[in-house]
């Protein structure tokens, strides 16, 4: 099965469009994880139990965890959701951007190490920057487009022949490099406009949409902008809100998690 077939399945049988992002911070952990060796690990499985039911895709970033030295925890996180969870894609966030021989070794990083349904990678040295990953042909490319970050727009709106850089990307991604249906695009929820921009360009192609929860992007908005004609179309990542999530009348770190994930997909599906 394809990164594109897996996909369309979990928007079908999981009824969401939520993707819960796995950024673990140990500042953040409950006490019962905090000092122990395998916490990451321990803390992003109690999570993935908790909400596998409410999420269309889990998507780690790669950074908090090679930041702590801790590849090998994300690893077996990988490899629980590809055993306990296979139908549920997997998004490794690790945003490459490198040619030839350089993006061979992150291709192989991300399929073969982490056996990631897809990766996310950044368009700026061109073809040469992407075709590694194309070489991979059930896995997928998310490519960024319009990202969520207010300084997004210092390069990302630059004219070009009249037209903002990531119409061009847009355009480019799913025009050119699209060839056998593995592309998908990072577009912020941050910025519905541009998100409704870019799904005129691109027609049915999946995008991933950061910029819910914690940074304050709004569902309403992002889904009637950013939905194909089904529906779906769309993976809404959402972090930290799900992640740290206050717990209330006597819940556990999971629990609470739970109980924010289903309340953004219940949300979400309010407008599909």
């Amino acid at each position: 099965m394809t990164f594109i077939e897996k996909l369309n399945a979990a928007w079908t049988s999981r009824n969401s469009l939520l993707c819960v992002g796995l950024d673990p911070d140990v500042k953040k952990f409950p006490a019962e994880l905090q000092g122990k060796p395998d916490a990451i690990y321990e803390f992003c499985r109690a999570i993935i139990d908790a909400t596998a039911d409410t999420a269309c895709a889990f998507k780690p970033q790669i950074a908090y965890f090679a930041a702590l030295g801790a590849e090998e925890q994300l690893e077996r996180i990988c490899a629980y959701l590809r055993s306990t969870y296979p139908d549920i894609p997997l998004v490794l966030d690790a945003k490459r951007g490198d040619i030839g021989a350089t993006a061979e070794q992150y291709a192989r990083e991300a399929f073969e190490r982490y056996n990631a349904d897809v990766v996310t990678v950044s368009p700026y040295m061109g073809w040469d920057s992407v075709s590694p990953y194309l070489e991979w042909k059930d896995r997928g490319v998310i490519v960024l487009c319009r990202t969520s970050n207010a300084g997004g727009s210092d390069l990302q709106f630059l004219e070009v022949d009249g037209k903002p850089l990531y119409q061009h990307v847009a355009r480019l991604v799913a025009e050119k490099w699209n060839t056998n249906g593995q592309c998908g695009l990072v577009v912020g929820a941050t910025f519905p406009h541009e998100l409704a921009q870019v799904r005129a360009i691109i027609g049915d192609m999946p995008l991933l949409v950061p910029g819910v929860g914690a940074q304050g992007g709004d569902v309403e908005a992002t889904v009637k902008s950013g939905r194909t004609a089904s529906g779906a179309g769309m993976m809404i990542n959402s972090s930290r809100a799900i992640l740290y999530a206050k717990p209330q009348d006597g819940e556990d770190f999971a629990a609470a998690a739970r109980r924010v994930a289903i309340e953004t997909r219940d949300a979400i599906n309010q407008f599909r």
